[in-house]
């Protein structure tokens, strides 16, 4: 037993003492037992020959810690291998004692491109990894109902082939540097640890609060107009936002939470028989059904997943099928109000829609203006509008719109002094809008160039008279324009770039960055095959030696996409 002082000291100290830390603490008292005398950090050193850290980044955050923490490492007299995933030989994973990654998650809970291929490896191949030890530190947004959800994949896969988990995975938020720095000090204390001692135990996740740090906006609407012209087979909006006290850089981007449609939310009720206030509890907070519906919960185009589990719940056979709520409600009804509220906790949260900024903070001060393509698609046999495009297209000037910035630190403007390449066919022609206002504001020097293609010249040209001034003023110094309806020449801007392959090989010699905007697929591989096969064209290299030419044109931060 302890003594009253003692016992409230220890209390005090494990108050202020984070999970880890604690699971650190009783990795060590147990080797304090069983050996009876601590392990001494001379010894960790010699008892740990190398550990191996990884990243796979897509805005360049987890290679920033990656690299933070072979520092940390190094400075403990660790030796590290430090490599990002899509650099990393996958043969040697089964070789590895020590392996440390730290992964961020994409869109619907997926790896970064640049991990895709380790991701595919762990989950796909036939191997055992017995020897390795681990831990994964997750990047994500509390925001997204996914939340973290490739480091959490990835942690608990390498359970399965075997490895030995050294600490829960650490899952963080957009206000990541306090939670990574824990983990990193966790990590190398637990290498601290005998190899005698047992791996750390418990909850195999470390959940973290949703951050409080996040700035919500509140813009007013003072434009909402097609971008096309009449004629055009599609609609493109400019949407500007007045917002006083908004701060951000071009390159960021608008993260919206979009409504439920009014309408859709009333026929709901009516088909539940239940009232607009009804209280409902969902994620350990009460709001009125009305409440819910509209501005929480996703109810259109559910995952097959989702749709099963109102099968479970209503007791119905339904084929496995994307639906939207609705649609389940009109042909599978529910029988009573209870079944309903079962339903309600297994709906995820409304997804926030990211959209590329389109202003300059210099060139549009108090604004911020975005580009939405309306996102058409077929189920059921029925055309519908996407949920964040039909909402963002209703919005009338005067409405008021919630926001939040999202920080792109890697997708940011050169030295005023160097030249950029800018590449954005379709919607990707978004933050180049935003690059050139603000070069043309500050009276950068370095020269611009524009890749741009679409459907037609006459009608989907967006924001044509801005960049003829542009141009007109030399402040874009070549424009190479691609339409697919057009008579003559290159009706593809992968077709523009091989056309004008030797003066573009010419300027990235010369020291340009080259920036890549727009749809992953098969717009973004089939712009850097060509990228490629101009390197090797122009500067008479061997297929591989192309590629490292990229590549390392990726590592010095003079080739960089925003790929959605």
């Amino acid at each position: 037993m302890l003594a009253t002082v003692r016992l409230k000291q220890l209390q005090d100290f494990i108050a202020v003492s984070s999970k880890e830390e604690l699971i650190w603490i009783n990795g060590y008292l147990s080797g304090l037992i069983s050996n009876t005398s601590l392990p001494t950090e001379s010894a960790a050193v010699q008892t740990v020959k190398r550990i191996t850290i990884t990243y796979g980044t897509e805005t360049g955050n987890a290679q920033k810690l990656a690299h933070a923490f072979a520092a940390k490492a190094k400075k403990s007299g660790i030796p590290v291998k430090l490599t990002g995933l899509d650099q990393y030989r996958l043969q040697d994973l089964d070789k590895e004692e020590y392996f440390f990654t730290i992964i961020s998650t994409q869109g619907e809970g997926e790896p970064p491109l640049a991990a895709k291929a380790f991701y595919d490896h762990i989950h796909r191949n036939g191997f055992k990894a017995p020897g390795l030890r681990y831990s994964v530190l997750a990047l994500g947004d509390t925001a997204y109902p996914l939340f973290c959800k490739t480091g959490e994949d990835v942690d608990a896969q390498l359970e399965r082939l075997g490895g030995q988990r050294l600490l829960p995975v650490k899952k963080c938020d957009l206000d990541f540097e306090t939670d990574a720095e824990h983990w990193m000090d966790s990590v190398l204390a637990q290498l601290r640890i005998t190899p005698s001692s047992p791996p750390a135990s418990g909850s195999k996740t470390v959940q973290v609060e949703k951050s409080a740090t996040r700035k919500w906006f509140s813009g007013t609407v003072i434009e909402n107009f097609n971008l096309t012209a009449t004629g055009s087979t599609k609609k493109t909006y400019h949407i500007a936002l007045a917002v006083p006290d908004v701060s951000y850089l071009p390159g960021d981007s608008m993260a919206i939470v979009p409504r439920n449609d009014a309408v859709v939310v009333d026929q709901i009720l009516q088909m539940v028989n239940l009232s607009p206030s009804y209280t409902v509890e969902w994620k350990g907070q009460s709001y009125s059904l009305d409440t819910l519906l509209r501005d929480k919960v996703s109810i259109c185009f559910l995952s097959e997943k989702i749709v099963q589990q109102y099968a479970e719940t209503t007791g119905c056979t339904i084929p496995a099928q994307r639906a939207d709520l609705i649609q389940l409600l009109h042909t599978y009804p529910i029988t009573h109000h209870t079944q309903f509220d079962g339903v309600l906790q297994f709906l995820q949260p409304i997804a926030p829609r990211i959209y590329n900024i389109a202003s300059s903070p210099t060139a549009h001060p108090g604004e911020v203006h975005i580009i939405v393509a309306q996102d058409l698609f077929w189920t059921g046999g029925n055309l519908h509008t996407g949920l964040c495009t039909g909402y963002l297209e209703s919005l009338q000037v005067g409405d008021e719109l919630r926001f939040f910035i999202q920080a792109n630190k890697r997708f940011r403007l050169p030295d005023a002094g160097k030249d950029m390449i800018m590449i954005g066919p379709g919607t990707g022609i978004a933050p180049f809008r935003a690059f050139t206002a603000e070069r043309d504001a500050t009276g950068d020097t370095g020269k611009n160039w524009l890749f741009f293609g679409e459907t037609d010249f006459t009608t989907d040209f967006y924001y044509q008279t801005e960049w003829q001034t542009w141009f007109n003023t030399g402040v874009l110094s070549n424009v190479s324009l691609a339409f697919e309806h057009a008579n003559n020449g290159i009706t593809t801007t992968v077709g523009k770039l091989q056309q004008q392959s030797a003066e573009l090989y010419r300027w990235i010699e010369n020291g340009a960055t080259v920036y890549l905007c727009g749809e992953k697929d098969p717009m973004g591989k089939a712009v850097e095959d060509m990228l490629v096969r101009i390197a090797g064209e122009q500067g008479r290299l061997t297929g591989d030696a192309a590629v490292a030419y990229i590549d390392q044109l990726k590592k010095d931060g003079r080739f960089i996409k925003d790929l959605y």
